[in-house]
Parts: C-alpha cells; sequence; structure tokens
C-alpha cells in the first residue's frame, strides 16, 4: 500500500479512501472504507477511457455481466457508477497478496499440494465467470490473490471493455491488451475466445505457481516471439512435479476441444472433499506464508482514515480540518449499491 498523493481524491462515492493499492491500464485501486465500517477496494476508471463512449457503452455492458458472477471464489462486487464523469467500482477487499507477489517475490514456488488446491480453487472461480456468461481473458498470476481460505480470482469482465480502445491487438496508445505469456493460441490468432481459453491460461498460472517460470519463456527475446512460441511450440514443463505435470499439460493443449472441464480438473485434484462454503477445512500454504498472511491483516485493521488522523490532530487544537466530515450523511451500502451498477470483480490493485 501507498499513501495517497496530493491529486487522489478523498473520497469515491460513498466511501472514504485510505491508501493506494496499485495502477494499471484500466485505472488507480484504491483502499477504502464505507462509512459503516467495511473495508472495499476502489477502482477508478482513467479520465481518458472515461471520455471514449464505446468504451463505456462496453463498460456498463460488462458490468450489468459480472453483477451476476456469484461464488466463493470471486470477490464480491458492492458498488459502482458507471454514468459518473469517471466511473469506479467497489468490491470487497480481498486481505491477500498477489500470486506474482508470492511466487516472484514473497516465497517463490509453491509445493505441489498448494499447487493442487490452488488448481481446484481457481477452477471453481471460473466456473462461476463462465456460468455468469463472462470468459475473464486475462487469468494471470497478478490477477489471484492468497488468502489463507484460498485464493480469489479478480479482474474478470473489465478486460473485454477495454477491448473497445484496441486495434489490431494493440490500444491506441501501442500497448498490447492481455498478458503475452498467460495468453491462450486462440488470443494470439485472433480467433474466437471461448471458456475453453481461461482452461489454458489457468494451465500457464499453475505451472508459474509450481516453478516460478512461465511454460513458453518471458518476453526476453520480444513479444511477438514468445506469442509465436505459445501460438506452435509445446511448453517446458520439465521442472513440475510429476504429480500435476499432466493435468498441466493437458490444459495447455493448443486445440480448445481438447482441454479438460472445470469440473474434470477439480476432480483431477482431489481437493473436492476438502472445500467447505468456499474455504479449505485444512491449511493449503506453508507456514510461512500463513504468518505472512496474518501480518498483512493486522496491518490492515490498524490503517487509519488520512481524515480521520486530520480530524483527531485538530480536535486537539480546537479546529475542524477542511472537508473533514464530508458526505457523513451519505448512506454507504453494505450490499448492491441504490446506484444500481455493480463491477468487475477487481480487488485489490492489480491488473487493473
Amino acid at each position: 500500500m501507498e499513501t495517497l498523493g496530493a491529486g487522489d481524491p478523498q473520497r469515491i462515492g460513498a466511501y472514504r479512501l485510505l491508501a493506494r493499492l496499485g495502477a494499471g491500464g484500466m485505472g488507480q485501486v484504491y483502499l477504502a472504507r464505507s462509512d459503516r465500517g467495511r473495508t472495499v477496494a476502489v477502482k477508478l476508471v482513467r479520465r481518458e477511457l472515461a471520455q471514449q463512449e464505446e468504451f463505456r457503452a462496453r463498460f456498463r455492458q460488462e458490468v450489468r455481466a459480472a453483477r451476476r458472477v456469484g461464488g466463493h471464489w470471486t470477490a464480491p462486487v458492492l458498488d459502482a457508477d458507471t454514468e459518473a464523469e469517471v466511473p469506479w467500482v467497489a468490491t470487497g477487499y480481498v486481505a491477500g497478496p498477489s500470486l506474482q507477489r508470492v511466487v516472484g517475490h514473497d516465497h517463490g514456488a509453491l509445493p505441489e499440494r498448494s499447487v493442487r488446491i490452488l488448481a481446484a480453487g481457481l477452477a471453481g472461480a471460473l466456473q462461476d465467470i463462465h456460468a455468469a456468461g463472462l470468459v475473464h481473458r486475462d487469468l494471470k498470476p497478478s490477477n489471484v490473490l492468497v488468502t489463507i481460505d484460498g485464493p480469489r480470482v479478480i479482474d474478470f469482465g473489465i478486460a473485454r471493455a477495454l477491448e473497445t480502445v484496441t486495434d489490431g491487438g494493440l490500444t491506441r496508445t501501442g500497448a498490447l491488451v492481455g498478458s503475452p505469456g498467460f495468453m491462450a493460441p486462440e488470443q494470439v490468432r485472433g480467433d474466437r475466445v471461448t471458456p475453453a481459453c481461461d482452461v489454458f491460461c489457468l494451465g500457464s498460472v499453475l505451472a508459474y505457481a509450481a516453478t516460478g517460470a512461465l511454460p513458453f519463456g518471458g518476453a526476453d527475446s520480444g513479444v511477438h516471439a514468445l506469442m509465436y512460441r505459445i501460438a506452435e511450440d509445446e511448453p517446458d514443463l520439465s521442472a513440475l512435479p510429476e504429480g500435476i505435470a499432466d493435468l498441466v499439460r493437458d490444459c495447455l493443449r493448443k486445440d480448445p476441444a481438447a482441454r479438460p472441464s472445470l469440473e474434470a480438473i477439480i476432480q483431477r485434484t482431489g481437493a473436492e472433499d476438502t472445500v467447505a462454503d468456499g474455504r479449505f477445512r485444512d491449511p493449503w500454504l506453508p507456514s510461512a506464508l500463513v504468518a505472512q498472511l496474518g501480518r498483512h491483516a493486522v496491518r490492515l485493521l490498524d490503517t487509519e482514515s488520512p481524515e480521520d488522523g486530520e480530524a483527531a490532530a485538530a480536535a486537539g487544537a480546537g479546529v475542524t480540518p477542511a472537508g473533514a466530515g464530508a458526505g457523513a450523511d451519505e448512506a454507504a451500502p453494505e450490499g448492491p449499491a441504490a446506484s444500481g451498477a455493480a463491477s468487475d470483480g477487481a480487488a485489490v490493485g492489480v491488473g487493473v
């Protein structure tokens, strides 16, 4: 988390901002708290995107679809305003780091048992997303959050809205849409995208979680070379534990029809009987990671609103800081918002 800057708003809708969580192609994500005390993540769309009616129309459509996503393995959608001058969306805050940070920075590759359970949780999330009529299209380690109870998938739906400002796979500013190392062959070729696309991406995520490396290599030799390998070459799975190698290999079949169903993936993990109400009954992470997640939760509880801090300091001096208490009469929705729109599944500031 980073402290709010001079150019950051103090409130978005009924939410008081606490800190910055991250930023990306879609916009800025903030840690925030409702007037009733619920901690949320609020994504503020980039102003230049908001000014493009084509993007805004697609954004509304994806928001409506994303509202239908339920289940335990995604961040809950709480609130949004797609008609604001700068649209925003709010979801429940998921108290955990991204899989990218866990593997790439904090811990390294996960043990085989953890990867098996990760596979079951991610397959469950994709089932919920597909049941809502969506294809994630951008499942990658930065869009997977790691919690004590299991993984949570974020940023479903919004990637499709961003496609409205693309031209031949590139945005109007020249940035590639999607994440090349985790794209499916049909995405690379520009073919029709189906739910099987997410199964391929799942295979790439599992390979990364188990080895710390991408199955088709990095982009050191260039993005186009990487995409060629995804479309034409076989993945390098030599470092994968033998117990999950076949499952990952099947997910990475070039032919979408040859990839396993999500139900089959869950069955093959052997984790079906370890889940209750969206939580794994037994610890699924190494003890060092569990301890890290506990420290993160304590830090979150200690996070104060910047306005609260100013107000407390000013109270001792007998003054009220400018803007303190603004919006105090606003009702903070704790479920689907009265404003009528909900958003995609962005939670923490990654993959935005």
